[in-house]
């Protein structure tokens, strides 16, 4: 019998804030958490490299928490390392359980073993992918948005954007929100498909949660220190938004 990868002790992969927020939006952070199961040890990375932006989306997971509160909005966050298992990109994906990440050699993803995979894919990935599922079944829900932070500086190469709205084939919910965040924060350096753009390979929640379902898009933001200020940024902007949707 197969050793199941999640003990006892390890956190479930889910966490569910707000389930019966009133808000006809679900928020989603696919990069929440930092935890590696107990019996992947930390992967063979230090904490310090945990806490960098290849172990976690840097404060993505406060901002959905309070915006959840400020809108009274259901929302749903991924508990573990994106070096675990990144649940933003398809499984296949050779950056989903990343051997590199921004230059730092991550040891416990070296030659993974096949089925050492499928059970990251089966016990955290589709556990996840699933309450975001059910959770965008709902039917009073009318628009979701997936937060991400992104370090500024990437590769060596500064990403000038503060924060940047992510589409596919449908731009028009972007174009939206970008325009009135410019109007509401004058001087913002506001991306569109920047400093990343969605595509099927290396993406997941537009095209295969979001897009299918009609639904808006994912929001990047860069500096998620101001947690609270791009908290109520968003707060501002989205009820708006909402009121432009037919029920």
């Amino acid at each position: 019998m197969t050793t199941p990868l999640l003990g006892p002790r390890d956190p479930a992969p889910v966490e569910i804030v707000n389930p019966e927020g009133r808000t006809p939006l679900l928020l989603v952070c696919e990069h929440a958490g930092q935890a590696v199961p107990e019996a992947l040890g930390r992967l063979g990375v230090s904490q310090a490299q945990l806490d960098e932006h290849i172990g976690w989306d840097i404060g993505a997971a406060e901002v959905t928490r309070r915006l959840a509160a400020m809108l009274d909005a259901p929302a749903v966050l991924q508990r573990y390392s994106r070096l675990v298992i990144d649940c933003n990109r398809p499984p296949e994906a050779p950056d989903s359980c990343p051997p590199v990440s921004d230059g730092h050699v991550i040891p416990g993803n070296a030659a993974l073993d096949p089925e050492d995979r499928v059970k990251r894919v089966d016990e955290i990935f589709r556990p996840f992918q699933g309450a975001v599922a059910t959770a965008l079944a709902r039917p009073e829900i009318q628009a979701t948005f997936s937060i991400h932070s992104y370090t500024p500086v990437m590769g060596g190469i500064r990403r000038a954007w503060d924060v940047g709205f992510l589409f596919r084939s449908d731009r028009r919910t972007s174009d939206r929100m970008a325009r009135a965040l410019g109007q509401a924060v004058p001087g913002l350096t506001i991306g569109l498909n920047q400093p990343y753009q969605v595509d099927d390979a290396s993406d997941w929640f537009v095209p295969r949660q979001a897009e299918p379902r009609g639904l808006p898009p994912s929001l990047h933001i860069r500096d998620a220190a101001g947690q609270t200020l791009w908290a109520e940024r968003l707060a501002g902007l989205m009820p708006m938004f909402l009121k432009e949707i037919p029920a």
